[in-house]
């Protein structure tokens, strides 16, 4: 996608949205942002969190990596930017709930399981690391005679539930959970569908999110 066309896009963008929403950019910038929620999801181009949850400028805090990711806490550690993302997020937003979405058709999920060979991918073969214990999870739990979809669709459901857990390491976090001041949740969209997959820690499960649609649809309206 060539330059041009982008800055194109963003002419576009404030002939239309700018100009139809001026007073909630002008509010944003003059008196700061107050998201709703930390989003913490892949890379992947084809997960758009604004576009896949209705919401616009300033509703998220977006942290984004390959694999969405969240490494365990550790003092002065090597993943410095996702850790000073969460404790900005918590500790200075005080943003009242956490979402680690993954999504289906994870490049990194298979990658876990075939590698990533070739001396171009060193960092990404490192970064990988911090998803070994899904990648054996996973294989444990469907055993040998699951098919290779079937294993890639749990590791990436592990992937998420295993973030939060890393999650509850920080201190900060672990400490506003505590007091009831942070919720913490797991998603897995389907980026053939647009389907939400949500984790219910009562039921210990994924359940989709439009099962339940028409309960709270009064919330939306």
């Amino acid at each position: 996608m060539a330059q041009s066309k982008l800055l194109e896009g963003n002419k576009i963008f404030k002939e239309t949205y700018v100009a139809e929403h001026d007073d909630l950019l002008i509010d944003l910038a003059d008196n700061g942002q107050h998201p709703q929620a930390l989003f913490i999801t892949c890379s992947d181009s084809r997960v758009v969190p604004n576009l896949l949850t209705n919401t616009g400028p300033g509703d998220l805090f977006v942290v984004r990596n390959i694999g969405n990711f969240v490494p365990p806490y550790v003092a002065d550690g090597p993943y410095r930017s996702v850790i000073a993302a969460i404790e900005y997020a918590v500790s200075a937003l005080k943003v009242p709930e956490i979402i680690v979405c993954g999504h289906t058709q994870c490049g990194a999920v298979e990658a876990l399981h075939k590698g990533a060979e070739g001396n171009e991918f060193r960092y990404v073969r490192k970064w990988l690391e911090l998803g070994e214990s899904v990648k054996k999870e996973a294989k444990f739990i469907i055993g040998k005679e699951a098919s290779e979809d079937e294993l890639m669709r749990l590791t990436e459901k592990l992937n998420v539930l295993h973030q939060i857990e890393n999650l509850m390491t920080y201190s900060y976090v672990k400490k506003a959970v505590d007091a009831g001041e942070l919720t913490l949740h797991g998603w897995l969209y389907d980026i053939k569908t647009g389907d939400i997959e949500y984790y219910d820690f009562d039921t210990k499960a994924f359940q989709i999110y439009k099962e339940i649609e028409e309960e709270h649809k009064d919330d939306y309206i």
